[in-house]
């Protein structure tokens, strides 16, 4: 796929010129250890609310020694998971949303590429195609490694009802 099917153009983006670092993402997204699949944002343009981000995939990563033994795949599940933290990013940074948390609402035209392995750098972008305040976002992504778009698609993010989830979890507790 030539660059100029991407859906930003790369070649205007400074990599050099971090604009969230992984204690800055921490501030906005909530996930930790294992699960924190961002290395550093490098642009957000608010005019269309697109955002470019990067995973450097090391040899140290959580799946590296069980998939698959000799021959570490990124599995396209925690593709598809930085790939939402992007998204979350983006759209908790900036209040899009209007809720606590987003949360995975959906996928769709999902395809796979090619194969990410452990040495490179996944650029993330995605473009906020609709955003419907307090109830979903619709967000065209892509994943890229060099000059190649290793995945696609289109993922709905939705507000998770943070406060709710906690009661049942203290009801559930107390039935024990």
């Amino acid at each position: 796929m030539a660059e100029k099917d991407f859906l930003i153009d790369l070649s205007q983006i400074d990599f050099t010129k971090v604009i969230a670092t992984i204690e800055d993402i921490r501030k906005v997204n909530p996930q930790r250890f294992e699960m924190e699949q961002l290395t550093a944002i490098v642009h957000v343009d608010k005019s269309i609310w697109s955002c470019v981000g990067y995973k450097d995939v090391t040899d140290q990563e959580f799946w590296v020694r069980g998939h698959m033994p000799g021959l570490p795949l990124m599995p396209g599940v925690v593709m598809l998971e930085a790939i939402a933290q992007l998204c979350s990013y983006v759209t908790q940074a900036h209040d899009l949303l209007g809720a606590e948390m987003v949360g995975f609402g959906g996928l769709e035209e999902v395809r796979f590429r090619d194969p990410v392995l452990p040495g490179d750098r996944l650029i993330l972008m995605c473009r906020l195609d609709k955003v419907r305040r307090g109830r979903m976002i619709v967000c065209r992504f892509q994943g890229v490694v060099k000059d190649r778009v290793v995945i696609e698609g289109v993922l709905k993010g939705i507000p998770i009802p943070i406060e709710a989830l906690q009661k049942l979890k203290a009801r559930l507790a107390n039935a024990d």
